[in-house]
């Protein structure tokens, strides 16, 4: 059984369709990476899955919830479940490294201050940076943003992780190092993971499964060997570099 179901997910805005019947399953446990050109909705199916987003029609099921007619305050404990790291971090620039990876603790949670101290430590600890409560933003490489985004989408303790491009302007080293960090922390925390990328080699490294998005719906899906194997010409020619724009 499906721990998430998108079905038949449609989404326009205004004149541009976005979904025409998009549907995918996605197993508990598993890292899928969800493949396609630009502009053909793969941050908008992360955007989804939290609420942010809504379809025109369709149905969104989490470990057998329909979250597609909940309300923002029912929304919100669902977020409490999904850690995400977005595409440029997006870390509060006005305030510390350790401030940022608490900052959903104090806001959501009962954790007294001791306890969120050692959850920041452990948390910035698992991503390669000990040592750094005190450091802002603005004094860490792109890498090291990244990261410290990667340890505040896990400070919930979240069974879903969403990655928007997470190597996206990282030099071949730092991306490197996310990918093995998205693989560490899957077997570390067992989370089910989803992630957008036009990295193919990050795709090939991270995936348990590969979705392709074209025109609305997902047009292939497999495992790495089976999308190497498929004989379907988009595929073959996004993995090959041969396509930008689909």
């Amino acid at each position: 059984m499906a721990y998430i179901s998108y079905k038949n997910i449609e989404k326009a805005f205004d004149d541009n369709v976005i979904y025409r019947g998009l549907s995918l399953d996605i197993v508990r446990g598993e890292t899928i990476t969800i493949i396609g050109g630009s502009g053909t909705g793969k941050s908008v199916m992360l955007k989804m899955l939290l609420g942010l987003i809504k379809p025109d029609a369709g149905s969104i099921v989490i470990d057998g919830t329909n979250i597609v007619p909940l309300a923002e305050k029912e929304l919100v404990e669902v977020r409490k479940s999904v850690g995400m790291l977005f595409q440029g971090a997006a870390l509060f620039d006005s305030i510390t490294v350790g401030e940022n990876v608490a900052y959903g603790l104090h806001q959501h949670t009962d954790l007294d201050d001791e306890e969120i101290r050692e959850k920041v430590t452990r948390c910035l600890e698992m991503v390669g940076l000990p040592d750094i409560h005190e450091m802002m933003p603005a004094d860490l490489s792109g890498g090291m943003k990244k990261r410290v985004g990667l340890a505040r989408a896990i400070a919930y303790d979240p069974d879903i992780i969403l990655y928007d491009e997470p190597t996206t302007g990282l030099d071949p080293t730092n991306a490197k190092r996310i990918n093995n960090l998205i693989i560490e922390l899957q077997k570390i925390l067992s989370v089910t993971s989803i992630v957008v990328t036009h990295d193919m080699d990050s795709a090939f490294m991270v995936s348990n499964r590969m979705a392709m998005l074209y025109r609305g719906n997902i047009a292939a899906a497999g495992t790495i060997d089976e999308m190497n194997a498929s004989d379907n010409p988009l595929v073959q020619d996004f993995i090959q570099g041969n396509i930008g724009e689909l």
